[in-house]
């Protein structure tokens, strides 16, 4: 009787990637790339120049031909709202204008260059009004632009002696102890806005038919567009199709972002009746799409003299932009970050995001974290400085370890690896052996190296998975087969071949046997966005699970019946049997948490990662070069080591580029350097040699034997590493990012330092 062969397991192996063939030859069609449909026009926004003011109208110059070009306003849409968090944000400014780049009306023409001519023959009618720009001046709230105070959201986390009902009381009892203590630090930590700069501009085509509107584009979540064009269109679920294109990157840039294109490509669509192809130029890109939010924290400490730590306060402000989008999320995860990884006995950290008319911020790697976590490791060196110890020291003397609980009072149980990344980074990389001998100069360059250590909840916040309910289906196909269904989008970080993995090996079938299916809200559940370091370990479970099933439905067919796995599945089949599985996830009964209080499991569980940057200063020019970067990273289980490594790096070079070039350059809430000439990235020219060490403490709930996410995480720690190593270098202490040689000669200007 003929048996299956047991294939080889994939998991933990860097298989050869499924979409690598067809990305390198060029054969992979990004939405650009896909061939015009019969009819096709092309679209464009038409957008404000000032950041705030009223709209009193819109002009059409009428000597102009408009006859073959279609317009859209405002009052063409059915209903004027973005849906995100809140319906803040119009499709289509009406009356108001509350951002440079906000978009007024929308064309679209058969001709590129009349289109061009087109967009130059309309005028916009818009009383200019003082803009609010800057996060101070949006708490004065002496104009307001959004809500009665300018404030999308605040937050409050408090443990010890601040955990009592009202606010004043609590603030006074964490000043009372941090008072108390033998050592008091204070400092004040600023961020500033990163561009995603994925490698493929925004895009969309689009179309009707007797099913309804189709768009196809690059995009990291397809039910969130789903759900905004129901909501601005007016549509029944089933008459909206949202099908991803291959897609070039999205950093986070890509998850509620193309709602927006999606919409106006759309509704253009639909008034012209022609499918319409709409895409980003790369300056288009930069100046309209979300960015990662501006933050400024203040931190005081207090700790004993032998350096355990005690006591935490914290205010973090955020700025939100125009419209609220994502901003509530993003400062959640901010502030649940802002305690870092070290145990505090008492806290307190308030937080609050506000709206400037500036364009809208949102979602980019990270989420937050980066932000706060910049403030907190760069307050740990100034903590070390004070008291004349080695800033790696005090970070291992009060790192959380399993049995310790953290800020929201989650008691940390499995999977705590920070240890474990910190002993293997420091060994790695001679830190210790570097630091006691003290910065290297050689003629007119400094040598330095510093260390950073934090962690980076996976997963939705809280509640969030719960609330999801994320879904994904698994089929049985002809041959012995599976399909696997699913929301969640590859954006280039190898979801489509690590999911295939998991499946074959929960399956017990080779790799080969795995399909994906394009991700299409038409056919597939929703399995959440493609975000919170979630894909892996929070949709990869349900694959797994869902796998188990139907290989087992089939096996009992093999067991009864006979015949090769493949033979077995034909058989059921062919008795006209639906075979397959749409399963929900269910985080472990065990995280609990409160969204009332903000208390409890915040995440199911951390990854961890140690950084340790070794820089070269030149001192006359203060132009910083990183010679080394080590990156010890506990990512549970890694199911592809190559990709796993290559998340580290790719997320370890973006975070120095936040660190030490890239830069937003405004002038009146207008963007200056909207080009890749102008705004400077990090290419693969100027990474470092990496030494990426994978430390693997299992989550016992992730697939394929512990995974979990590790996508956010590699953003937060390098901006800190390198301030430390810079400081190392050249005793410059930054405090603000980005460290540009300018600023760092600012630094040393106002320091003193030769």
């Amino acid at each position: 009787m003929a048996t299956s062969p047991t294939p080889t397991p994939t998991v933990g192996v860097s298989v050869p990637r499924t979409d690598g063939a067809a990305k390198v030859t060029g054969a992979a069609r990004y939405v650009d790339d896909l061939p015009p449909m019969p009819g096709e026009i092309f679209g464009r926004t038409i957008r404000s120049t000032l950041p705030h003011g009223i709209l009193r109208g819109i002009r059409l110059d009428p000597d102009f031909d408009w006859s073959d070009v279609t317009v859209v306003t405002a009052a063409d849409v059915p209903v004027n709202v973005v849906y995100v968090i809140a319906e803040d944000q119009p499709v289509l400014a009406a009356d108001k204008i509350l951002h440079a780049y906000e978009p007024v009306a929308l064309i679209a023409c058969p001709d590129r260059l009349k289109l061009d001519r087109a967009a130059r023959a309309i005028t916009l009618d818009v009383e200019p009004l003082p803009p609010v720009l800057e996060i101070a001046d949006a708490l004065a709230a002496k104009q307001v632009i959004w809500g009665e105070d300018n404030v999308f959201k605040r937050y409050l986390i408090t443990k010890g002696c601040a955990e009592l009902p009202e606010r004043d009381a609590s603030e006074a009892a964490i000043d009372a102890v941090i008072e108390a203590c033998d050592v008091v630090v204070s400092g004040h930590y600023d961020t500033h806005h990163q561009e995603q700069l994925y490698i493929e501009p925004q895009g969309f085509v689009t179309w009707w038919d007797d099913d309804g509107v189709h768009v196809t584009g690059s995009l990291q979540c397809p039910y969130y567009i789903h759900k905004v064009l129901k909501r601005a269109l007016d549509l029944a679920s089933e008459r909206v199709h949202v099908t991803q294109a291959v897609t070039g990157g999205g950093f986070g840039g890509k998850e509620e972002y193309p709602s927006i294109i999606a919409l106006h490509a759309a509704l253009l669509a639909k008034k012209s009746g022609r499918p319409v192809r709409m895409i980003y130029d790369r300056t288009e890109d930069i100046e309209a799409t979300t960015k990662r939010h501006p933050a400024t924290i203040e931190i005081t400490s207090g700790c004993d003299r032998d350096g355990t730590l005690r006591a935490l306060k914290a205010r973090i402000r955020m700025d939100g932009g125009a419209y609220m989008t994502l901003t509530p999320v993003v400062l959640s995860r901010g502030t649940l970050h802002a305690a870092g990884a070290y145990r505090w006995r008492d806290v307190w950290i308030d937080s609050v995001a506000v709206a400037t008319n500036t364009p809208p911020n949102g979602a980019f790697r990270g989420f937050g974290a980066p932000q706060t976590i910049w403030a907190i490791e760069r307050h740990m060196d100034r903590i070390a400085r004070a008291l004349g110890v080695d800033p790696v020291a005090l970070r291992a003397q009060n790192l959380l370890h399993s049995g310790d609980t953290t800020a929201t009072g989650q008691t940390l149980g499995l999977s705590v690896g920070g240890a474990a990344c910190l002993e293997a980074a420091l060994a790695e990389s001679g830190y210790k052996e570097k630091r006691a001998a003290g910065p290297v100069r050689q003629g007119r360059t400094a040598r330095g190296i510093g260390a950073a250590v934090f962690m980076h909840g996976a997963g939705f916040t809280g509640s969030g998975e719960r609330m999801l309910k994320g879904k994904v289906a698994i089929d049985l196909l002809p041959g012995g087969k599976l399909q696997i269904r699913t929301g969640s989008t590859d954006i280039g970080q190898g979801t489509e071949t690590v999911f295939r993995q998991i499946a074959a090996d929960a399956a017990g079938i080779a790799l080969d046997h795995v399909d994906f299916a394009v991700p299409s809200t038409t056919v597939v559940p929703d399995s959440g966005p493609t975000v919170a370091s979630r894909t892996v370990m929070v949709v990869g479970s349900i694959v797994e699970s869902a796998s188990r099933e139907v290989a087992a439905r089939v096996t009992a067919e093999q067991a009864a019946a006979g015949g090769t796995f493949a033979e077995a599945g034909d058989r059921l089949l062919a008795r006209g049997e639906a075979v397959g599985c749409l399963k929900q996830y269910e985080p472990p009964a065990f995280v609990q948490w409160d969204d009332t209080t903000y208390k409890g499991d915040a995440y199911p569980c951390f990854a961890w990662a140690c950084d340790i940057a070794e820089v070269e200063v030149d001192l006359d020019t203060f132009e910083v070069s990183v010679t080394n970067f080590w990156s010890a990273t506990d990512v549970g289980k890694a199911i592809h080591p190559v990709m796993c490594k290559g998340q580290i790096e790719g997320g370890t070079l973006q975070a120095i580029g936040w660190a030490l070039c890239e830069e937003v350059v405004w002038k009146d809430g207008l963007i200056k350097n909207p080009r890749m000439t102008n705004y400077i990235i990090p290419t693969s020219l100027d990474a470092p040699p990496f030494h990426t060490l994978l430390v693997e403490e299992p989550w016992p709930y992730g697939p394929g034997g512990g995974a979990k996410g590790i996508g956010e995480l590699p953003m937060d720690g390098g901006a800190p590493a390198l301030a430390a190593a810079i400081e190392h270098a050249v005793g410059l202490i930054a405090d603000s990012l980005p460290m540009t040689p300018e600023r760092l000669h600012r630094i040393a200007a106002l320091q003193g330092t030769p």
